[in-house]
């Protein structure tokens, strides 16, 4: 594994398929302050790289992939302090569905609050067949913010709003069923899981995937003239690689 810096490890492999792992974050995970902003800048250091296929994001151990906002540290901020600590998880949050290629939540065990927050901004949530979910914040005086405003858009509005405001937490085949992750793995099965997803990535073109996150984080925000309009250069452009050529004469060929 190599060091990005105290909290990020990364392993790439020859497919360029790179997994980043928060370590030194206790054996939850948790997202202290330092941990939030290594793990961005760790994720901007990696997004310039056009070499990565996908992203992986897990935790240092299989106890979750973060088990949320660091609490000791959020009970001595005041309102300055607690608006510095939110925008640093807003900015990794966002560094995270900015990442040009496709990333991958492998979510083990416990997954609560900020940390579900950092897995909702991924384009994709795997999820082992014990795994936990929750929005615990109104139980300790706070409430849910920054990037539980994609929660509606996953899941829908009442259970969003349950999420939220009960404070509860759910299981995997809830979180299935509701649309919160993607797939659950069976028991011993996540990295096979997670594998599956990415055979399937790397059999795209690399460059479509990167245009068709784009569009996917754009089509979030735009009317739908608009995203439909953009579209249109964005279709284009991918003939400007040699990817629609190689990858349409290698289906024609196949179809022989």
């Amino acid at each position: 594994m190599h060091m990005l810096n105290h909290h990020c490890g990364v392993d790439r492999d020859g497919r360029g398929v790179i997994t980043l792992t928060v370590i030194n974050a206790g054996s939850l995970n948790i997202l202290s302050s330092p941990v939030i902003s290594a793990l961005r800048e760790g994720l901007e250091q990696l997004a310039g790289d056009r070499g990565i296929r996908a992203l992986v994001l897990k935790g240092g151990s299989e106890k979750s992939l973060i088990g949320g906002a660091d609490i000791k540290e959020m009970a001595r901020l005041d309102q300055p302090s607690a608006e510095a600590f939110i925008t640093r998880l807003r900015d990794l949050c966002e560094a995270v569905r900015a990442f040009p290629a496709p990333v991958i939540a492998r979510m083990p065990g416990w997954c609560l609050g900020g940390g579900l927050e950092v897995a909702a901004a991924c384009d994709f949530r795997i999820a082992a067949h014990d795994a936990r979910f929750g929005m615990p914040e109104v139980r300790v005086g706070i409430p849910s913010v920054i990037h539980a405003a994609l929660l509606p858009r996953l899941i829908g509005w009442g259970r969003a709003r349950w999420l939220v405001m009960t404070a509860e937490n759910i299981d995997a085949p809830t979180a299935l069923a509701w649309g919160l992750v993607d797939k659950v793995a069976p028991e011993g099965g996540l990295d096979e899981a997670v594998e599956h997803t990415l055979s399937a990535l790397l059999e795209c073109g690399a460059e479509a995937l990167r245009a068709q996150k784009a569009l996917l984080r754009a089509w979030e925000e735009l009317p739908l003239k608009q995203s439909v309009d953009l579209s249109i250069g964005v279709f284009g452009q991918s003939f400007l690689t040699d990817e629609p050529k190689h990858l349409m004469q290698a289906f024609i060929d196949r179809k022989r």
